[in-house]
């Protein structure tokens, strides 16, 4: 009973999410350096590691900004939070969710209730927009589910109220991380291995080859100053040779691949974790 409730209030993700990381954390422990005074997640996501990691001091940044706005209202109000969520609960149907995906605007605490909901009762909690930057994906089958998990976001709320969030492009890092006493971890959208693995548009902006290359010289620049550096991604030809030519090491882990549209394709693959 007691690993039971500690399973459900420590620090962890309140949001499912794509490439989620935290089924993979044991097996990313033995690279986390041993030390660091300030955490830098710039892909932010689901945000496993951080929330495992439970850092003093952290910069939390996506280029989302529905997401960085949600990650926001947990920290600073998620009492009133919870409340909007809970009126969600108690009207959700399968009219509801639609009408409730295509509705827009409202305060950024209805803003947050709404991902939130949709993140809970969507498909696989698949973020995804269209091109207009429009939320589509469509209701998951769900019996019962959790729309609301008081303790939780709760528990959320305390780890982030140390933590700066700001709605940034990943290269702001730049700015910040300057020394051997940060930390910053890369969790970018993949580098695609297969027709069926774009999952490179989680906001309006897609992420490309010369973006990956990109990502590859800010690690590089932060490397040179002497910042802790950790990167995940496809394990394939081009990701190995990018960070080979700046030397950094490459470690295979293994992964479950739990989103694709044939059941067939889902289960056991390679990934690297990356580390300067």
């Amino acid at each position: 009973m007691v690993s039971q409730i500690l399973k459900e209030t420590c620090p962890r993700p309140f949001l499912k999410w794509a490439g989620g990381k935290g089924r993979l954390i044991q097996q990313y422990k033995q690279y986390f350096p041993q030390g660091f005074n300030t955490y830098y997640e710039p892909f932010l996501g689901g945000g496993a590691v951080f929330f495992h990691l439970q850092p003093q001091k952290a910069v939390l940044t996506d280029i989302n900004a529905e997401l960085i706005n949600t990650y926001r209202c947990v920290r600073d109000n998620v009492e009133e939070l919870i409340s909007l969520l809970e009126e969600h609960k108690k009207q959700h149907n399968a009219d509801y969710y639609y009408d409730v995906r295509a509705w827009a605007g409202g305060t950024n605490l209805e803003q947050a209730a709404r991902l939130i909901y949709l993140n809970k009762t969507c498909f696989n909690g698949l973020y995804r927009v269209n091109s207009q930057g429009k939320f589509n994906v469509p209701l998951g089958r769900y019996k019962n589910p959790g729309i609301c998990h008081e303790d939780l976001l709760r528990s959320a709320s305390e780890a982030l109220s140390r933590a700066e969030i700001q709605q940034a492009d990943f290269t702001q890092v730049l700015n910040h991380a300057t020394s051997n006493d940060d930390f910053v971890f890369f969790d970018p959208p993949y580098y695609p291995i297969s027709n069926t693995s774009y999952f490179t548009a989680y906001s309006r902006n897609s992420f490309h080859q010369k973006d990956q290359e990109r990502l590859r010289d800010t690690c590089a620049e932060l490397a040179s100053r002497g910042v802790k550096v950790m990167v995940c991604n496809s394990d394939c030809e081009f990701i190995r040779k990018i960070y080979e030519e700046i030397n950094f090491h490459i470690h295979s882990i293994k992964a479950s691949r739990a989103i694709n549209s044939n059941i067939k394709n889902r289960g056991l693959i390679y990934e690297v974790l990356i580390t300067s």
